[in-house]
């Protein structure tokens, strides 16, 4: 009896909970969901001024000096020490001797061939003075003024037939060239700075034996650079030489002013560009620095420009209009490494300023600043 009991208190107890669960289950399905805030990103933009764009052609190239020589040897000899070390970095004035080479056994044979040229005259004299007494005088003062410490004096003109068919048939003429070939020879155990400038190479040291055909080092004029850039063939008919270019630092840490010199008149076949050489001068260059170039090619008008990851794939850009973005179609006229010169772009079109992530036409947005463009470029 007792258990009969204790089952029924049980299985009332379970229909009452089942009761009571199923109305709370009743009650929270009707309850509203609760409402997610929606998020309406805040974008920069600006209002579209078509305006003139000048187009700005970047290059960068190394710097190589615009005076430069290439130190060879033309004679044999053994280098000898000079007033100035020949070593990198050391500088010279112009006329001032790089090099010098021993030509004491050339100088010897030189001065052996203008005694014989002045022996040779000196036995013509008798019979200048009996035959050929008007032309005489001059030849006498020719022997007067002969220095075998010189550089040999030029010949007296001959002016008649005569004259020439006995000076030449006495071996004069030809005595007088061999030596003038001798002494030109002998200028070149000396080589002199054609200008002030500065050794960037040294290849030979004092005391050694220097071969013809040797190479000795280089000389440049540190004043005056030049850099050679490519640019597009597009850009060949407004490139003008006197062009002011900006040039800058690797490290955008400075910048030099400089003109293009020359442009090359040939495109090249291969990457159908240009070869625009421009010039720089400044204390603080070096030959072999690496510089940026920035030549001003031509204007395009009613334009804009901005970032070029604001254009898109499809060459359309990101507009605002009523707090919500949409795309327009544009032009581009030329890119930069970071900027874009569009056209068709209306003036007083709400552009953004800055890409936002994860765009897409309808969009909500909310302008935070409007800017008016300037014709500017950086």
């Amino acid at each position: 009896m007792l258990r009969k009991i204790i089952l029924s208190v049980l299985g009332l107890a379970l229909i009452f909970g089942a009761f009571v669960a199923a109305n709370y289950l009743i009650d929270n399905k009707h309850k509203p969901k609760p409402v997610i805030p929606k998020v309406v990103k805040t974008v920069l933009v600006e209002t579209v001024k078509n305006t003139t764009v000048p187009l700005v052609i970047s290059a960068n190239g190394n710097l190589v000096a615009k005076q430069r020589v290439e130190l060879y040897s033309e004679v044999q000899g053994i280098f000898k020490s000079g007033r100035k070390l020949f070593k990198p970095g050391q500088e010279f004035n112009k006329g001032e001797t790089l090099i010098r080479l021993d030509a004491s056994e050339y100088y010897a044979s030189v001065q052996a061939a203008k005694s014989d040229l002045y022996n040779s005259i000196a036995a013509i004299m008798p019979d200048l003075r009996l035959d050929f007494s008007d032309i005489y005088p001059k030849w006498q003062t020719y022997l007067n003024d002969f220095d075998l410490k010189k550089t040999t004096p030029q010949l007296p003109e001959i002016s008649g037939d005569k004259e020439n068919y006995f000076i030449t048939g006495r071996g004069i003429v030809s005595a007088y060239y061999n030596v003038k070939n001798l002494e030109q020879r002998l200028t070149k155990y000396s080589i002199v700075a054609p200008f002030s400038g500065i050794l960037t190479e040294a290849l030979v040291t004092e005391g050694t034996l220097v071969r013809n055909g040797q190479k000795l080092g280089e000389f440049i004029n540190p004043s005056v650079y030049e850099m050679e850039v490519a640019i597009s063939k597009s850009f060949a008919e407004v490139l003008k030489e006197g062009e002011n270019v900006t040039l800058t630092s690797l490290d955008n840490a400075r910048q030099y002013e400089g003109k293009v010199s020359r442009v090359n008149g040939s495109i090249d076949a291969t990457t159908q560009t240009i070869t625009v050489y421009i010039e720089v001068k400044h204390q603080d260059l070096k030959e072999g620095m690496y510089l940026e170039a920035n030549l001003n090619a031509e204007k395009v008008e009613n334009a804009i420009e901005i970032d070029r990851n604001l254009l898109l794939d499809s060459e359309e850009i990101y507009v605002v209009k009523d707090s919500l973005l949409d795309v327009i179609s544009v032009k581009p006229q030329h890119f930069s490494d970071t900027k874009v010169v569009l056209k068709e772009v209306p003036n007083g079109t709400i552009i953004l300023r800055k890409p936002v992530p994860g765009a897409y036409a309808g969009m909500h947005v909310k302008a935070a600043a409007n800017k008016i463009t300037t014709d500017s470029i950086q």
